[in-house]
């Protein structure tokens, strides 16, 4: 990928058009009735294919080298299109989402609150919430995966993030204010600008639902500013944060900057991670061999114990099993990018303003690189890493996912920890496809839970509302993200 300058080999309008546009409406029908076959349906185009969101156009990549080159250069393919423009609604000019310009300092500012020694103590907290939320479940119960989860993974997020869980209403009202939020997004994205503006029922109630939460966020964020005592927690280590290569006025994070980076991470703490769950739970529902071996791995690692920071270097399988489940189920399955300045890839023209699509559930399912693409193998990650252009879950470059270490801790913990008291099985024989959202959502996901004959973990401690102490720095050991980026 070179910038333009006076040659080139071909324009956009000289890449192929997806089949199906239609006049005015482009491929919005197909994207919002089965948008994943539609995508699947383009997997044939060796490099790009153009796709038509209402009156303009934008270029889909199906070449994971291109893939990689665009998320590399994000000077160049910034963050931008309709995806984002949509997301900004609700999180700003957070870490995610903030242009180039903006993205350096912030994400200087953000590090130190995934720094491995605060991993550490997350993982515990993990493990704690993982224990108690599969122990609260009884046998024979038919389980609300995803709602399940997202209670799990809220609590445990609201708590490494803010020291403590919010109070029980807070919680109700803020777990259905995403769901609000985030379920609207995909639709509102192919939805012309004028549309989008009347004033609906299900516009009021995604404003109404979008206010809430961010006032949520930020009363905590102006109740911490006040106490600034460091609690250990994610936004602790925001509060503090200094930035010397900034100049005096921009060293810190502003109040709006910490409500837009903590309801960044509270909503990405929570949602993908309890939908990447959701998803490993089904599979190895579904898959009764694999779930066996889970069982097998968790009673000799965890001998009784809590599943903690310690036993990740063990949980080959659990490991395993997320990182499989990511290629087949990637939660942000597509993404956009705006070009910010001409340029050339592959030969094609790009001008400024022009819009990319790229989407991992595509290159993840590809044929040439995965064999049995469609099919759920843990063990074809058997020693072997995940390649850097072919596995792209978390995007890549300096606009990789900064929680990615955190998510996978989080999903093996949990994980482990349901393995540890259940069997799982399906209630139905038909198998259950996404709901396709900005992300590949599991709602309404039901499995039948049995109680394994021999208990494996201990009894839970006592719920308390800090987070564990920071231990000594371990190092890059447990919670390493497994994926060679």
């Amino acid at each position: 990928m070179t910038e333009a300058t006076t040659t080139t080999t071909t324009t956009t309008t000289s890449v192929p058009l997806a089949p199906g546009a239609l006049p005015l409406l482009g491929h919005a029908l197909p994207l919002l009735r089965d948008p994943l076959a539609f995508i699947r349906s383009l997997a044939a185009y060796p490099t790009m294919v153009r796709v038509r969101l209402g009156p303009t156009s934008a270029l889909l990549i199906c070449d994971p080298t291109l893939t990689r080159q665009i998320f590399v250069n994000d000077r160049t393919f910034d963050k931008g299109g309709p995806i984002y423009d949509r997301i900004r609604e609700v999180i700003g000019d957070g870490l995610s989402t903030c242009p180039y310009p903006l993205h350096r300092r912030q994400r200087r500012l953000c590090q130190p609150s995934f720094h491995p020694r605060r991993l550490h103590g997350y993982a515990a907290v993990f493990g704690r919430a993982s224990d108690a939320t599969a122990g609260s479940w009884h046998d024979g119960q038919v389980l609300d995966v995803t709602r399940e989860m997202m209670t799990l993974t809220t609590q445990a997020t609201m708590e490494t993030m803010f020291s403590g869980s919010l109070p029980a209403e807070t919680l109700r009202r803020a777990l259905a204010d995403t769901n609000t939020v985030v379920s609207a997004f995909f639709r509102r994205m192919m939805t012309p600008a004028l549309l989008r503006r009347l004033p609906t029922p299900a516009k009021r109630r995604y404003d109404r639902a979008r206010a809430r939460l961010f006032a949520t966020i930020t009363d905590i964020v102006a109740a911490r500013r006040a106490d600034p005592t460091d609690h250990h927690d994610l936004l602790s280590a925001l509060v503090a944060a200094v930035d010397v290569e900034s100049h005096d006025h921009e060293q810190q994070l502003s109040d709006s900057e910490l409500a837009d980076q903590a309801l960044t991470f509270f909503l990405g703490g929570m949602e993908t991670t309890a939908i990447t769950l959701a998803w490993a739970l089904y599979l190895i529902a579904t898959h009764p061999d694999v779930q066996h071996r889970l069982h097998a791995e968790t009673d000799t690692v965890l001998a009784g114990a809590l599943p903690g920071p310690d036993h990740l270097p063990r949980l080959d399988l659990a490991a395993r099993v997320v990182t499989e489940t990511l290629r087949l189920y990637p939660p942000a399955w597509m993404m956009t990018r705006t070009v910010t300045r001409d340029a050339e890839l592959d030969g094609v023209r790009l001008r400024r303003g022009d819009t990319l699509v790229l989407s991992p559930y595509l290159i993840h399912r590809r044929p040439d690189l995965y064999t049995d693409p469609t099919h759920f193998d843990p063990d074809r990650w058997l020693d072997t890493s995940p390649d850097r252009a072919g596995y792209v879950p978390f995007g890549a470059g300096a606009r990789k996912c900064i929680g990615d270490q955190f998510a996978l801790t989080e999903a093996i913990l949990a994980l482990t920890a349901v393995a540890a008291r259940w069997e799982l099985t399906p209630v139905s024989d038909e198998p259950f496809h996404p709901k396709v959202e900005t992300s590949l959502s599991s709602r309404g996901l039901r499995l039948r839970l049995r109680r394994r004959p021999t208990p494996t973990t201990g009894t839970p401690p006592a719920a308390t509302s800090q987070p564990a102490p920071v231990p000594p720095d371990p190092g890059p050991g447990p919670g390493t993200c497994p994926v060679a980026h």
